[in-house]
């Protein structure tokens, strides 16, 4: 019997289950991702408990270091399709994209990004209160890093099977994350799609507690590779030269200029004009377009993996 022919009751709109589809009776797919459901609370709970204190300590330390509060949050498109409020500790100044609009951090040393906020984001404890959004059933521990809706359509526009990632709940890390640095093309977006629909694939509970180990000893120090080395999560991704999209050979390249524009519907040529979004949240910031680590996604078949033994 599949999950749509459950009675209503049991798997009505206001149901925990019925939120996921999921039950006893469901197919095998199904019990796994109620697995992971429930790994994935009881883990977000134990750390959300145990990391208060230190939570609350980089709240105050971010207030007392920088104008602004010490928490934001920001709409991003979760699993289909739904919006949700995503948390993070802010590292970069309130006024961070005053004069650019939503843009991709730099690799380099970033001046908006404070102090205090280059070891958050170093140590990715700016991503702790998404352990709340795990809690509420609109993440995972593990999966493709959500999205800003003023990007969703153009990137899904450039880039096919886009919107494929929206068919899971989107994730504090991933596969992608551990394998790859921080986006600043589209390129780098596709090479983190193909590592994100490897993901889907072949998600189970082993995987994600590899990757939040590998998660954990790349926070404590262990880089270079060597974690993922270590747990057997190295991949190497090698995308085929990119095609115009229908083929149109004039077709302008996506770049963080041209999806700014396009999310406002406004012209792609070079302008000087601020690329702005009006931010969605009013309880912080907006700098969480700035964080390039949330620029991951899935893809399709547009790049070939090489899994490292």
């Amino acid at each position: 019997m599949s999950t749509a022919e459950l009675p209503r009751d049991f798997l009505g709109k206001n149901s925990w289950l019925g939120r996921y589809g999921l039950s006893a009776a469901a197919p095998a797919a199904s019990r796994s991702l109620l697995w992971k459901t429930i790994f994935d609370r009881t883990l977000a709970l134990f750390l959300l408990v145990l990391g208060l204190p230190l939570i609350g300590l980089l709240i105050l330390m971010v207030r007392l270091t920088s104008r602004g509060p010490g928490l934001y949050c920001q709409v991003r498109v979760g699993k289909g399709h739904r919006r949700y409020l995503m948390y993070k500790l802010r590292s970069m100044r309130v006024d961070a994209e005053a004069g650019t609009g939503p843009v991709w951090a730099a690799m380099e040393a970033d001046p908006r990004i404070t102090p205090v906020g280059y070891w958050l984001r170093r140590l990715h404890l700016d991503e702790l209160p998404q352990l709340y959004n795990v809690l509420k059933g609109e993440m995972s521990l593990v999966g493709p890093r959500p999205e800003r809706p003023e990007f969703v359509t153009v990137l899904a526009d450039d880039i096919p099977g886009y919107l494929d990632r929206l068919q899971i709940l989107p994730g504090i890390t991933g596969l992608a994350q551990v394998n790859l640095p921080a986006d600043t093309d589209l390129d780098s977006v596709r090479r983190k799609l193909v590592l994100d629909r490897e993901y889907i694939t072949n998600a189970n509970i082993w995987l994600d507690q590899r990757i939040l180990l590998c998660t954990l000893l790349r926070v404590i120090g262990l880089r270079g590779g060597r974690a993922v080395r270590l747990l057997s999560l190295e991949r190497t991704v090698v995308l085929p030269p990119r095609q115009p999209t229908g083929g149109n050979t004039n077709a302008i390249a996506a770049t963080p200029h041209t999806i700014c524009a396009a999310a406002r519907g406004e012209s792609t040529e070079p302008t000087s004009e601020r690329c702005a979004v009006t931010p969605p949240c009013g309880c912080g910031d907006a700098t969480a377009s700035s964080d390039a680590a949330d620029m991951d996604s899935r893809a399709d078949g547009n790049g070939k993996i090489l899994c490292a033994d």
